[in-house]
């Protein structure tokens, strides 16, 4: 973090880390389910087809990414363990939804700041932190934790990124995803929502989304390894230079 300031961690309703990392563990274990090769293979198939065929099934592209994404979530793992806050959230396990943030106290916060931006980002696209589906076809628990991040994180990247939830809002993010976590289902995602987009959004996605994506994806720090949480005070202004993030104007 910027300077030698670390702020606070908000509005966290679990006491002690230890519980923290419990209950990503006792959700885990309530939700795995274990697969033969043949049936990841017959899943990832019926999956894909599904989600190509209707790419708002999110429960489809959740198990896409699950069957298909074991290569870079190791990569993902490995990127935030480069860092001591990527290690922090590896060691702590924290989860983002209405049982461990504070909406109401980020609805408080100066206009501008990290915490009101994702409040606000929620409020504007009817979107919710507890929409996110639960890890079940991960087998290795620090993988599917990572895989759990990706997901809770979605739509803070969004915020984040300043990128509304409209299909060329979504590709836009998820080039970024694809191109700094390596997961296959971000790039499926991100080609074949691109094909999707009509006459003007292409116009706007070829001259200036797509350009942006590619140099925010390369030269901005890994997103997946921010511990949000500590950061919901600090600015956006600060956050973007700090993360080496330039807005798309």
């Amino acid at each position: 973090m910027s300077g030698s300031k670390m702020i606070r961690l908000s509005k966290c309703r679990f006491s002690t880390v230890s519980q923290i990392s419990e209950t990503f563990l006792e959700d885990y274990s309530k939700h795995h389910i274990p697969l033969s090769s043949l049936q990841r293979v017959l899943l990832t198939m019926g999956s894909s087809a599904i989600s190509l065929a209707n790419p708002f099934r999110g429960d489809m592209i959740a198990c896409l990414a699950e069957t298909t994404g074991t290569k870079a979530l190791m990569h993902c793992h490995q990127q935030m363990k480069s860092t001591n806050e990527g290690q922090r959230i590896l060691a702590q396990k924290p989860r983002i939804n209405t049982s461990t943030i504070d909406l109401h106290y980020f609805k408080s916060l100066p206009e501008g700041t990290v915490g009101r931006t994702y409040h606000d980002f929620l409020d504007n696209n009817k979107v919710s932190p507890d929409d996110r589906e639960q890890v079940q076809f991960v087998d290795d628990i620090e993988l599917a934790y990572v895989m759990q991040r990706y997901r809770e994180t979605h739509d803070i990247f969004h915020a984040m990124l300043l990128m509304p939830t409209t299909m060329l809002g979504e590709v836009a993010v998820k080039w970024i995803e694809a191109l700094q976590m390596r997961l296959p289902m971000c790039t499926t995602a991100a080609i074949f929502g691109a094909s999707r987009l009509r006459s003007r959004q292409r116009h706007l996605y070829l001259n200036h989304h797509l350009p942006w994506s590619i140099n925010t994806g390369l030269n901005a720090k890994f997103l997946l390894g921010i511990y949000y949480e500590e950061r919901w005070e600090q600015s956006l202004e600060d956050f973007h230079k700090e993360m080496n993030i330039t807005r798309l104007v």
